[in-house]
């Protein structure tokens, strides 16, 4: 089979690409697709040497964003996967106020103190994080509208930098201590994997770097969600999006959106290699022309 160059888009802490990159690779392989992980930032890369770009651990544009959505603009856009427009839109959680029919936890947005505290107040217990921001960064539970860190830069872990506004504030929502947080996948129109994540002791974050844990699970009773997620994507877009991750959180008893995630969702192969068949499928559809399958 006639080799085809793919170029998987990284960060520069993470040359290698993603934890579990090596089954993804490996998979690649399989199916005769010649690919390499890159530095998105990297001056010395030809993307347009590229026949398809996707981008997956690029997880250091939460601080250089505009630099990183002015790179992703300037790539052929018949080539990169889901897209600069969907890169822009996403990139920024005032999407989580502007969702639709879409079921999702409610959402404020504020710019400054002023309106941090009036949000809080309207909440009662709050989760302020910024709308520019991954991996937990920069969030805070509040329950006192006069507490001190509303609008002011939060480092909430050594490795990360400070992080500061604008902001979006949501309810706490308390079921993340008991159902957790449900991470669902639709790569290429279809159902892939489930991944259920837990909060780590006295934090409401799943992420690893705070304790929390994951776990790869059978897709259940959330799958009609995700699919409307995406097909909510495509009817926002114009065009069905390659890949999708939604993230879910029980809120009075049913399953809602707490985050999408269509730039670079970790496919989490460390913990299960579901994702990379799925996915590999996916780059050698795009690589013969395949369009998004519809549902």
């Amino acid at each position: 089979m006639t080799s085809t160059r793919v170029l998987l888009a990284t960060s520069g802490d993470l040359p290698q690409g993603e934890p579990g990159a090596a089954v993804l690779d490996a998979v690649l392989a399989e199916r005769g697709i010649d690919a390499a992980w890159v530095r998105w930032d990297d001056p010395d890369v030809e993307w347009a040497a590229a026949d398809l770009v996707a981008v997956r651990s690029t997880w250091d544009y939460v601080t250089r964003h505009a630099e990183f959505l002015a790179w992703a603009g300037a790539l052929d856009q018949s080539r990169l996967l889901n897209g600069a427009d969907v890169f822009a839109w996403n990139h920024d959680k005032r999407y989580l106020a502007d969702l639709g029919d879409l079921p999702a936890v409610p959402t404020l947005l504020a710019d400054d103190r002023d309106s941090l505290v009036e949000a809080v107040a309207h909440f009662g217990t709050a989760v302020v994080k910024p709308r520019v921001g991954a991996g937990g960064a920069g969030l805070i539970v509040v329950t006192d509208p006069d507490d001190p860190r509303l609008g002011k830069p939060v480092r909430s872990h050594p490795d990360y930098p400070e992080v500061g506004g604008p902001w979006v504030v949501q309810p706490l929502v308390e079921s993340i201590r008991t159902h957790g947080e449900v991470s669902a996948y639709v790569i290429d129109g279809r159902l892939a994997q489930r991944f259920d994540k837990q909060p780590g002791a006295d934090d409401v974050r799943v992420n690893e770097e705070f304790g929390g844990s994951v776990r790869a699970v059978g897709m259940g009773e959330v799958g009609d969600l995700a699919l409307r997620a995406y097909a909510a994507m495509g009817e926002r877009f114009g065009r069905p999006m390659d890949y999708l991750r939604v993230d879910l959180l029980q809120w009075d008893g049913d399953w809602v959106v707490s985050e999408l995630e269509l730039i670079e969702p970790g496919l989490y192969l460390d913990v299960s290699p579901a994702n990379a068949g799925p996915y590999a499928d996916l780059l050698a559809s795009r690589l013969r022309g395949g369009a998004s399958t519809t549902v």
